[in-house]
């Protein structure tokens, strides 16, 4: 394999820069857009009163249950997925690199939306919410669509494999693409539990494959990405600790399922579980404590997601939050120098 060489022209570095720029003055100028109306229309976030297995979450609503009586609106997520569609349909909007990231993330971002709605307005008993099987179906279904799409209309059908090279897989890389999207976006969704943790981590890992993409010559899926991050900037900006506002499951729904698109169209998917480190070990150890209190009756941390493991123990909010997003760029310096060392090899 030839040495990874690597020539980005000036002008287009600074294109994909100035989409980050106009990502986060479009959420600037949003979000009082959003306040107004979450204020006014009441966007209160509704507390959970169960776990995921179906017991009172005591534990969480001792950690948190004081958020829920300030009045802070969820939904805002809703602020950079509109930020990232209107700088992508003005002026990186392309069939081949950003069509599919954009409709996927809007598809989710919907989802989420039902979701936070049914929370605002108390449907649902105790998950405040739509149903878990109902979330899951509905994400799958746009992952199907966008599988379909990346294989029929992108003309998709390998994965690059380190040392194997590109694997051709068929019509098999739709449940492929199915299972990493729904998986980043559960992943992504389970990590949005403090001020500040999910969107800094999102931002960290989106920085990464906006410059993997960069260095592939993928200049739109690197416009993209930086777009995101820049919005994303906007919105931890008012989310670090004491919130604000939170994004809610149409945020991380959305940008969980935009990483998991944009790993696919840079045939990195293999690197994703190493860029994204802490959103698996978030993940992880929710299943784990399911597995854990189903087939033994005991729990493995005090609360899962881990990030409350750590809170229950003694951790600020606020310390939590920071060193995730240190292991986080950690955990991008290993993709980026695993991705150089095998691609440039």
């Amino acid at each position: 394999m030839n040495s990874l060489t690597i020539n980005i022209d000036t002008s287009i570095f600074v294109e994909i820069m100035l989409f980050g720029v106009f990502g986060f003055v479009f959420a600037m100028l949003l979000t009082p857009v959003y306040t107004t109306l979450a204020y006014k229309y009441k966007w209160w976030k509704r507390a959970r009163s169960l776990a995921v297995t179906g017991e009172k979450a005591t534990v969480y609503e001792k950690l948190h249950g004081d958020k829920h009586t300030k009045n802070i609106p969820t939904m805002a997520g809703i602020v950079f997925i509109v930020s990232v569609a209107i700088v992508t349909l003005s002026g990186n909007l392309s069939r081949s690199e950003t069509w599919l990231p954009l409709a996927a993330m809007l598809g989710a971002g919907f989802v989420g939306l039902l979701d936070d709605i049914l929370n605002i307005y108390g449907f649902g008993k105790g998950i405040a919410g739509l149903t878990a099987k109902t979330k899951s179906l509905l994400i799958f279904l746009v992952s199907l669509v966008g599988g379909w799409w990346f294989f029929a209309k992108l003309d998709v059908s390998a994965i690059h494999v380190p040392v194997l090279g590109a694997v051709e897989l068929g019509w098999l890389i739709i449940p492929l693409f199915i299972l990493v999207v729904i998986a980043t976006a559960n992943a992504v969704n389970i990590s949005d539990g403090l001020d500040g943790l999910a969107g800094g981590l999102s931002a960290i890992a989106f920085t990464t494959y906006g410059l993997i993409a960069l260095l592939q010559g993928n200049y739109g899926i690197a416009g993209f990405c930086i777009t995101i991050v820049g919005a994303l900037l906007s919105y931890t900006w008012f989310n670090i600790y004491p919130a604000r506002f939170f994004m809610g499951d149409s945020g991380s729904f959305a940008l969980g399922t935009a990483l998991g698109v944009v790993a696919m169209l840079t045939d990195t998917v293999l690197l994703l579980p190493i860029i994204g480190g802490v959103f698996v070990v978030e993940a992880g150890s929710s299943l784990i404590q399911i597995l854990s209190k189903k087939y033994r009756g005991k729990k493995i941390f005090k609360i899962a997601p881990i990030h409350h493991h750590f809170e229950a123990i003694g951790w600020h909010e606020a310390k939590v939050t920071m060193r995730f997003w240190i292991l986080a760029t950690l955990c991008s310096f290993v993709g980026l120098i695993v991705y150089l060392m095998e691609r440039g090899s």
